[in-house]
C-alpha cells in the first residue's frame, strides 16, 4: 500500500525528532484535537512503536469555552483509539486579568503544566504541533511589533524538553493526513475570531500577500526565520562574551561596552537588564537605547527608569542596575 504524501511529510520529521531516543523512553505529545496535533500524535504513535518508545498523549483543558471539558474527553478517547500508551488530561486556570492577554496567558499556563507533566512522567521530549503556517504568522506578528531579530526568528524548533517537529510542514498537509487516516479533527472556534490578531494575520493578511506578491510567501517567511535564528545565535554568543568581559564588582565596565559594536552592546545591555530583574515582557527596545545612552551619549544623566521597578545609572566608570530604594539610600550618587 502506497503511503499518502501528506502522511509521509508528517511522519518524516517526527521520525527525525525521535531518532535520538532509546527503547522505553517516554515521549509526551501535546494534543488539542486540532488537525496539527492529531496528525502529530498519530505520527508519534507510528514512529514511536517502531522504536519501542512509550508515547503519552497529553491534552490541556484551558476552561476558556463552555464545552472545553467535553472536548478534552473527546481528545482523550481519540488518543486512546490511536494507540498511545497512556493519556493525561490537565486542567489549568487562565488568569485573564494578568495583563498579557488571553492567548498569552493560556500559552503560559499550558507550557507550565506540560513541563510539570513531563517531569512527572520522566519524558525525554514533549512534542508540539506548530506548523510552517504558524511560523509564518509568528514572523509577521514580530515584524508588525517592530521587535527586532528575536521576534523575526519566529518559534524555535526546540527548547528545553520541548520539540516542534512540524515547523517545516504546511497546515494543509496535517489536515489531509488526518482525513487520509480517518481522524476527525476539531476546528477550534477561537481560530476564527477576528478579535485575535493572529487570526486576522491568518485569514486576511497572508492571503492578501499571497494574492498580491505571488505564492510561496509562507515558505519565504519561514526561511527568513531560520536564517535569522542562525545569525541571532552567533550574535548572542558574542554578546554573552562581551557581557562577561564587562563584568566588574558592582556593575558593568563602561569602557569595555563602549568599545563594542552597537549590535553586541545592545544585546549585552538587554541581557544585563534581564539578569537584574527587569521582566522580559516589559523590556523594550526603547529602554535598551536609553541605557545605551549612559554609555555612548553621557551628559551626566541621573538614571534611566526601567520596569521592575529598577533604574540604570552610571557610577564610577560602571553601569549599575539598582532598585529605586537603593538609589535613594546612596543619595543618587553618579559620575
Amino acid at each position: 500500500m502506497t503511503l499518502h504524501p501528506s502522511v509521509a511529510v508528517v511522519r518524516v520529521p517526527v521520525r527525525a525528532a525521535l531518532s535520538g531516543l532509546a527503547a522505553a523512553d517516554v515521549v509526551a505529545v501535546a494534543c488539542s484535537g486540532g488537525a496539527d496535533s492529531l496528525a502529530l500524535a498519530s505520527a508519534a504513535v507510528f514512529e514511536g512503536r517502531k522504536q519501542a518508545l512509550r508515547v503519552v498523549g497529553v491534552t490541556v483543558d484551558h476552561g476558556l469555552q463552555p464545552d472545553s471539558a467535553a472536548q478534552a474527553d473527546r481528545v482523550v478517547a481519540q488518543l486512546a483509539a490511536m494507540g498511545v500508551d497512556e493519556t493525561v488530561t490537565a486542567r489549568v486556570s487562565v488568569d485573564a486579568a494578568s495583563g498579557v492577554g488571553p492567548e498569552a496567558a493560556a500559552r503560559e499556563a499550558r507550557y507550565a503544566v506540560l513541563e510539570e507533566v513531563a517531569a512527572r512522567l520522566g519524558a525525554r521530549a514533549v512534542l508540539l504541533g506548530h506548523t510552517l503556517d504558524d511560523q509564518a504568522e509568528t514572523v509577521l506578528l514580530g515584524l508588525a511589533r517592530g521587535s527586532g531579530g528575536r521576534s523575526l526568528q519566529g518559534m524555535r524548533p526546540g527548547f528545553g524538553v520541548f520539540a516542534r517537529p512540524l515547523l517545516g510542514v504546511r497546515r494543509a498537509d496535517t489536515v489531509t493526513a488526518c482525513q487520509v487516516e480517518g481522524l476527525e479533527f476539531w476546528d477550534d472556534p477561537h481560530n476564527h475570531l477576528p478579535a485575535y490578531t493572529r487570526v486576522r494575520v491568518r485569514d486576511r493578511v497572508l492571503p492578501v500577500l499571497e494574492s498580491e506578491l505571488g505564492p510561496g510567501i509562507t515558505e519565504a517567511l519561514a526561511r527568513t526565520a531560520e536564517q535569522l535564528r542562525e545569525d541571532t545565535a552567533l550574535l548572542e554568543q558574542l554578546a554573552d562574551r562581551l557581557l562577561e568581559d564587562a563584568r566588574r564588582e558592582g556593575g558593568l565596565a563602561v569602557e569595555v561596552l563602549v568599545a563594542a559594536p552597537p549590535a553586541l552592546r545592545h544585546r549585552a545591555v538587554h541581557r544585563a537588564a534581564l539578569e537584574a530583574g527587569v521582566p522580559a515582557s516589559e523590556l523594550t527596545r526603547g529602554h535598551v537605547v536609553e541605557v545605551d545612552k549612559l554609555l555612548v551619549a553621557w551628559r551626566g544623566q541621573r538614571w534611566v527608569d526601567l520596569p521592575g521597578p529598577l533604574r540604570a545609572l552610571r557610577r564610577g566608570g560602571l553601569v549599575v542596575f539598582e532598585a529605586p530604594g537603593l538609589l535613594r539610600g546612596r543619595g543618587g550618587h553618579r559620575e
